[in-house]
């Protein structure tokens, strides 16, 4: 897709590792400018070195709302007009159901549906002025199924797929996608911190943790970040113009 998203401006959140700096690294290669945003400057200054002189880093907790549009502002600033937005910034925690509070709750809900609809909220107004737009959400397969352990999660995941749908039919007329990819256990920072988990609770070892993660994919492995990635960019591109409010697993047939 190099060179078909030319001039574009594109933010994305989560973006100092994993799916986020994959997408970022994409969606430059198609010819997008990338605004960059996460909450470890270290890590975002690695994600715009990689990149050069089409990225931009502006750190931000993702939680905090004023943090999070003076990001978005810097962004405009920097690059002009935002024409894609990529709801990346994310996280799990875990535990069962009845040691999971509200507290825990409304953490996952604030993280995984809260945040990524207030960016919408920041970047949709010019995008239905410009009448062209794309805004894709990082979910999970957690947001198609139930996962044991992980309740507040998979509830969050949910609602931010039950978004995506209600939001793409408001703005179905209007030049704008909104769309969802559903990623299944993927080889990120996630990810090690669920193998790290395991082995403290279970005694396997971190192969053992690793290759039960995997056996929920039929292929038998992880998702690398890099076919998420080339899933969102081609959901950002005109060839899918007409896909819009779709939940797109990337999980190797798990759902």
């Amino acid at each position: 897709m190099s060179g078909a998203l030319d001039g574009r401006h594109a933010v994305v959140t989560g973006a100092g590792s994993g799916i986020g700096r994959a997408t970022a690294e994409r969606l430059a290669e198609a010819g997008c400018l990338v605004t960059l945003i996460g909450r470890h400057i270290g890590r975002l200054d690695e994600s715009a070195d990689r990149i050069g002189a089409a990225a931009f880093a502006a750190p931000a907790d993702v939680t905090d709302a004023e943090a999070l549009a003076a990001a978005i502002e810097a962004g405009r600033d920097r690059f002009g007009p935002i024409d894609i937005l990529v709801n990346n910034a994310g996280g799990a925690s875990s535990a069962p159901f009845l040691k999971t509070d509200s507290a825990d709750l409304r953490a996952m809900l604030a993280l995984n549906l809260e945040a990524p609809a207030e960016a919408a909220r920041l970047v949709l107004p010019g995008m239905l002025t410009r009448r062209w737009g794309r805004i894709v959400n990082v979910a999970s397969t957690a947001g198609l199924k139930g996962y044991a352990y992980v309740s507040a999660y998979v509830a969050a995941k949910h609602g931010l797929v039950g978004l995506t749908r209600a939001l793409a039919l408001e703005v179905a007329t209007k030049g704008v996608t909104v769309n969802a990819v559903c990623p299944g256990f993927t080889d990120t920072d996630l990810v090690a911190r669920s193998v790290d988990a395991i082995v403290g609770k279970t005694g396997r070892t971190g192969d053992e943790a690793r290759a039960a993660l995997a056996a929920s994919n039929p292929q038998g492995r992880l998702i690398t970040p890099d076919e998420v990635a080339a899933t969102i960019v081609w959901l950002c591109g005109e060839a899918a113009s007409g896909v819009n409010g779709a939940a797109v697993p990337v999980a190797g047939g798990e759902v």
